[in-house]
Parts: C-alpha cells; sequence; structure tokens
C-alpha cells in the first residue's frame, strides 16, 4: 500500500498520514522535513535534493504514505501509482485545525516560537484559495485531476472506516 496527500496547511493531511501509519504499518515522510533546510525555518532547501530525498524514501520503503502541500514534490510518488488522497475541508476547517494543531517539535524549537508564527500561518492558509505556484488549491487540483490513478478528495476529516479500507482492493 502506497499512499500520497496533499492539501492545504490545516486540512488534516498530517493526522491522516500518521492515521495511515500507524493503522496499516507504513513508513511515513512529512515533505516538510526535506523541502526545508534542516533546523531552519522557512529556508527553502533546492528543489533538486528535495526531489533526490523524496525519491530515496519511496525507493527504501515498499509500504508509504507521503504527505505535504508540496505539488512539486509529489510528482515522483505519484509514479509508484499510489491512492492520491486530496485533503479539501474548505477555508474554515483548515483555519481552526491550524489554531487547535499540536506543537511541532520537527518544525519549531518550542511551543512558543510555533505560537509566534500563527498569525502568519493563518495569513497563508487563507492565501491558498488564491495564490499561484506549487502551494496553490490550483496546483493541487491540477495534480488531483491528472492523476490517473486511484484517488479521493475528501471534504471532511478522514473517518476511522476510510482510513481501514483504504487498502481494500477497489478502495
Amino acid at each position: 500500500m502506497r499512499v500520497a496527500v496533499v492539501g492545504n496547511s490545516g486540512s488534516g493531511k498530517s493526522t491522516l498520514a500518521q492515521s495511515l501509519a500507524a493503522v496499516h504499518g507504513l513508513a511515513r515522510l512529512d515533505l516538510d522535513t526535506v523541502a526545508w533546510e534542516p533546523g531552519q525555518v522557512a529556508i527553502p532547501r533546492d528543489t533538486v535534493s528535495a526531489v533526490a530525498d523524496v525519491e530515496a524514501f519511496c525507493a527504501a520503503h515498499p509500504r508509504w504514505v507521503v504527505e505535504g502541500c508540496y505539488a512539486n514534490l509529489l510528482h515522483g510518488p505519484l509514479k509508484h501509482v499510489p491512492v492520491l488522497v486530496f485533503m479539501d475541508p474548505g477555508l474554515d476547517a483548515c483555519l481552526l485545525n491550524c489554531r487547535q494543531r499540536p506543537w511541532e517539535p520537527h518544525k519549531y524549537q518550542s511551543r512558543q516560537e510555533q505560537d509566534e508564527k500563527l498569525v502568519f500561518l493563518l495569513s497563508w492558509v487563507r492565501e491558498y484559495y488564491t495564490r499561484d505556484g506549487e502551494f496553490s488549491l490550483a496546483a493541487h487540483q491540477r495534480l488531483f485531476d491528472s492523476y490517473a490513478g486511484p484517488k479521493h478528495r475528501l471534504t471532511g476529516r478522514a473517518e476511522r472506516t476510510f482510513i481501514e479500507q483504504l487498502a481494500l482492493p477497489g478502495a
């Protein structure tokens, strides 16, 4: 089983990926860990290195889930014909999830540092619907529409039944 999850910040990508990894025993890659310079906030790595790391992860694990808002980093995993899940719960759900997200120690030195970035994050989430580029709704929609493999668009929270049945044939 292989799964690629894409969507806006706060859409539930990480929560879904964590659940899928736990239920189905999948290796998990949060694309934030390869898209940015290690130990630095919002300093992008060069795309070639990030793509190489994603490809290496996919090649090293027969069963995986890859998640993130980086349409450009998902083209490689999609070559492996995973189930593509587009998390699209809407603006209000994304904003609420961002306000309620637990501390992410792989991104921030402290909860306080994370909270100081919340205003920027909420603005970023709002701009998803109008911005251009790899982090936009338009890019995610193009990725979803052009993918010929198995795919699902979730407009709400991923329910336990969806997570458990995702691995079933025809799911």
